[in-house]
């Protein structure tokens, strides 16, 4: 096209008057900036993202059975064994959810109960990240409880104590005594074997795992359970796994993954995510606008070139074209610019490490930002950039009288 060349060589070329090049210069570097602004921010929100994945890989099974119906899987430990033979499963177990009351040395909280098998630890990683004391998960080992570490700050319970953890549940049959309120609980004593630590604030807050025969006692169960934690075989495809247990389990139940499981969370990083990249989309709308002045002066110096474009047959309309051109190029130029800029920064970020978080290293989990470049953030960056520089060019283009040709 006639109109992208000339509006190319407008572009490239010196101009007679210095200042149009030092505006154009500072109008690519606006857009330059606000697109840098816009990547690394994203990227930060990619790098926490994955930071909370990673931290809850460690507590959240690779796949999770629930019902769809009802709030309990009846003969939950025959049904674990059938999807432990399902291709790619390396491991399933029932455990048991619960609202608990615990009580330990005299301070009460309310708890999130949580009853598992022995060998829990093959379906998730919890033996790493154990701060204080050891996971004892199973009946073999006795009555032990695993405390998250909120959990165990709140209650003051620590794993070599001699006060025993105990845990109240509201009873589910019979009938209850009202002149002995005690009698409508049923309770279970374990002793603290561990603490762990998550870095959730939920999982974190007010967790208990307990021996699943235990948590068992507590609601009158016998081979019901809330859930079926599954472990994916190492290189199984995960959906594809998914889909296979979805079908040996029928229609009655659902198979959720760990963005599944954690769904709420993930929602929100995400919504944040793109809230904060509709503000800074204003800024760099903001910071393309001042291509206007650039082309306005342009429009003046180019009089002589665009009343011999007219004489040579141009109409106005390839005229406005090449103005129109010329604010997209200039937007664009930029925009690229600024990505280029942006993912150079992520990634000497995500390799050196620069920028510190704030507060003392050794409380914190991860003592840098995290940071993770994300190509469909990048083609949404291009797309704005390339939108706003087009309304930028159809807006000045506008400017463009016959009295200028």
């Amino acid at each position: 096209m006639v109109s992208l060349r000339i509006a190319l060589r407008y572009l490239f070329s010196k101009k007679s008057h210095n200042a149009v090049n030092v505006i154009s210069v500072i109008s690519m570097m606006g857009v330059a900036t606000a697109t840098a602004a816009i990547v690394c921010v994203l990227s930060v929100f990619n790098g926490f993202s994955d930071l909370a994945f990673d931290r809850l890989s460690k507590i959240d099974p690779d796949l999770r059975l629930t019902p769809v119906r009802g709030k309990t899987i009846g003969h939950a430990d025959s049904m674990a064994r059938v999807l432990a033979g399902v291709p790619g499963v390396d491991a399933a177990m029932p455990v048991v959810q619960e609202h608990a009351l615990a009580i330990f040395d005299g301070t009460q909280m309310a708890v999130r109960l949580l009853g598992v098998p022995d060998g829990y630890s093959r379906i998730t990683d919890i033996d790493h990240i154990m701060i204080d004391g050891d996971y004892m998960s199973g009946d073999s080992e006795g009555g032990y409880a695993t405390l998250s570490v909120g959990t165990a700050l709140r209650l003051g319970a620590r794993p070599d104590s001699f006060s025993p953890l105990n845990l109240y549940v509201p009873r589910r049959k019979g009938r209850i005594n009202p002149s002995n309120p005690m009698a409508a609980f049923r309770t279970e004593t374990l002793c603290v074997g561990g603490v762990y630590q998550v870095d959730d604030g939920d999982k974190d807050a007010r967790t208990v795992m307990a021996p699943i025969s235990a948590v068992r006692n507590l609601l009158d169960y016998t081979t019901e359970a809330s859930a079926i934690d599954m472990k994916v075989a190492e290189g199984s495809d995960v959906s594809r796994v998914a889909a296979s247990v979805c079908a040996v389990a029928g229609a009655d139940f659902r198979v959720m993954d760990r963005l599944e499981q954690e769904s709420e969370s993930f929602r929100m990083i995400s919504v944040e995510k793109w809230i904060t990249f509709v503000m800074l989309a204003f800024i760099l709308v903001i910071a393309s606008f001042n291509v206007i002045s650039t082309l306005s002066m342009l429009i003046i110096e180019k009089r002589a070139n665009m009343a011999t474009l007219r004489a040579m047959g141009a109409d106005m309309s390839m005229v406005r074209r090449i103005f129109l051109w010329e604010g997209w190029l200039i937007s664009v130029v930029g925009g690229l610019t600024g990505i280029v800029l942006g993912v150079s920064l992520c990634l000497a970020q995500q390799f050196g490490g620069f920028i510190k978080l704030g507060g003392d290293p050794s409380q914190l989990s991860v003592s840098v930002y995290p940071v993770r470049a994300d190509v469909y953030d990048l083609l949404a960056v291009a797309l704005l950039v390339m939108v706003t520089g087009l309304i930028v060019g159809l807006v000045t283009s506008r400017f463009v009288s016959d009295k200028d040709a």
